[in-house]
């Protein structure tokens, strides 16, 4: 075996041998719910777990799977898979309550530096352009996780919100594969002909340059920094980070190619879900009736299983054709809004 893929085989077994042992020696937010276990028999991965901070019950290998299926798709396109687990973790595990947008931004802290890390590595990081997405999302999400404590606290009217803003991502990226056929044929050509390293980036007030696949590109500095801040309060309320926003914005509006718009995208939900993470901490002493910080033990699960998850899909990502990347974001995305907005309706 090659000494790259054994040190990727022994860093996954690691995680799970770690995660195994954390589980079994137990912890005060994760246990069995003794209703359903009176004599308290040895926990097993086939057991229901219940999590006190969340309320919620469910196998312990279920959300790191989820979360493992999910972030190996969306990580090719900068997106963590935060904005479908949210979804999974209301609609299917019963979690409701505000402190789901602050574990959800926890899945996000531990699952994204090993997509990074392999952007980085294959020097595919626009550091300008991931510089312009934190600066300009970090004050919106923490205005937006002020305003999800405030007043989004109910689930329905919080669905129908999310619904709305998964709709029109779906819809634009609909709409970015049915205008641009020949984009898309474009990025078929096979990965060995083209050069995936982005080089010659410039920065400046007005705009940044860089070249990426024998392709020059710029696009406004202004531009990017306005659009992050007003996504970052969506973001913010929506628990995500704001990177499943601004990716297809990149894509749309200023015609960036997915393959460098991922790690600058992931980096940037990185940094400002850490702060989100802290200010719920924070928010959480003026809302003590109200479950407000993060659930660590389900977030961490969700975390374990996206690490390995994105890690793959940001190395797969280069043999994936960008349409089909899109194809698969556009169907998710659209699924979960339609699904959000009848139940309001209804």
């Amino acid at each position: 075996m090659p000494n790259h893929l054994a040190w990727e085989w022994d860093l996954i077994l690691t995680l799970k041998n770690r995660c195994s042992s954390w589980l079994i020696c137990g912890s005060n937010t994760l246990k069995l719910n003794p209703a359903h276990n009176e004599k308290a028999q040895p926990m097993t991965f086939l057991d229901p777990t219940f999590f006190t901070v969340s309320q919620v019950e469910t196998w312990v290998w279920l959300p790191p799977l989820v979360a493992f299926a999910v972030s190996f798709f969306t990580s090719m396109a900068g997106i963590s898979g935060a904005f479908i687990l949210l979804p999974f973790q209301m609609s299917v595990l019963g979690y409701t309550a505000p402190s789901v947008s602050g574990t959800n931004q926890l899945f996000n802290i531990i699952a994204i530096p090993s997509g990074v890390y392999r952007y980085i590595k294959e020097e595919r990081m626009v550091w300008p352009l991931t510089w312009c997405v934190v600066i300009g999302t970090l004050p919106g999400v923490l205005i937006g996780a002020w305003i999800r404590i405030e007043y989004l606290t109910e689930p329905t009217t919080f669905k129908f919100f999310a619904g709305l803003v998964l709709g029109y991502i779906g819809l634009r990226l609909g709409k970015d594969i049915l205008l641009a056929p020949s984009q898309n044929q474009q990025t078929a050509i096979l990965p060995e002909k083209r050069d995936f390293t982005v080089s010659k980036a410039k920065f400046s007030l007005k705009q940044v340059e860089f070249n990426f696949a024998n392709t020059a590109y710029t696009f406004s500095t202004p531009g990017v920094f306005c659009l992050c801040a007003i996504v970052g309060i969506i973001g913010g309320i929506y628990g995500i980070g704001g990177g499943a926003i601004i990716a297809p914005f990149l894509i749309s509006f200023f015609g960036m190619p997915v393959y460098i718009i991922a790690g600058a995208t992931l980096m940037g939900t990185f940094i400002t879900s850490v702060a989100g993470v802290l200010f719920y901490h924070f928010l959480a002493q003026f809302y003590p009736t109200i479950s407000v910080s993060p659930d660590y033990a389900l977030g961490l699960l969700f975390g374990l299983g996206g690490f390995v998850g994105m890690y793959l899909g940001a190395k797969c990502q280069r043999y994936v054709p960008a349409h089909i990347i899109k194809l698969i974001l556009c169907l998710s995305i659209l699924f979960v809004a339609g699904k959000y907005i009848l139940e309001f309706l209804a």
